[in-house]
């Protein structure tokens, strides 16, 4: 929810073309792509490669 309002607060600068855009509109891109890309990391590639390790632990038995 925070970084989908993150993102929503950056399109404007990343859309904008008033004077000062040329620095503003990569700044924004870059901030919205990393915003996306963590909460990508998080809630999906991050929780998978957990199951993996948990999962290859179990089929050895060494916690169990």
């Amino acid at each position: 929810m925070t970084a989908m309002t993150d993102v929503l607060g950056f399109i404007p600068m990343a859309l904008s073309f008033s004077p000062g855009a040329e620095v503003q509109k990569p700044v924004a891109v870059v901030i919205i792509g990393g915003i996306l890309a963590s909460t990508f990391l998080t809630l999906i590639v991050l929780p998978t490669i957990y199951f993996l390790i948990e999962s290859k632990i179990n089929k050895k038995g060494i916690l169990s």
